[in-house]
């Protein structure tokens, strides 16, 4: 996969690494474990760490990364744009979910859904 060609590619301490993550590799039942456990969880953690940039973004300000104090009188704006995004991100998953659980096949080619059929096997 890629991920193994990019931490093999690594010098020096790659194969090392490589083996520490997957296990090796062989693919067997401990290697397909840590595959899944990684791609359930990466998700997870990069939306808590970009959750966790936009709150700290709006606390201190976008021209102001480091939150050093400037002496001059700010309006805060931490609390309007933090509603803002939460209403965005709301309507963009409602959306979302309402076009993936009424309209299942519109984002995706019709052939890779297939109704199921509890009478007829599935084609090997």
């Amino acid at each position: 996969t890629v991920i193994t060609n990019m931490l093999s590619a690594i010098p020096y301490f790659g194969e090392s690494l490589l083996k520490w993550i997957w296990g090796g590799f062989a693919v067997g039942n401990p290697t397909l474990q840590r595959f899944y456990v990684f791609h359930f969880i990466l998700p997870f953690a990069l939306a808590g760490m970009a959750g966790l940039h936009l709150i700290l973004l709006h606390e201190t300000g976008s021209n102001n990364p480091l939150g050093i104090k400037s002496g001059s009188e700010m309006v805060p704006f931490h609390p309007l744009y933090t509603s803002k995004d939460i209403v965005g991100v709301i309507l963009f998953l409602g959306s979302l979910m309402a076009i993936t659980c009424f309209f299942p096949t519109l984002l995706s080619d019709p052939a890779n859904f297939l109704p199921a059929n509890p009478l007829v096997p599935p084609t090997h």
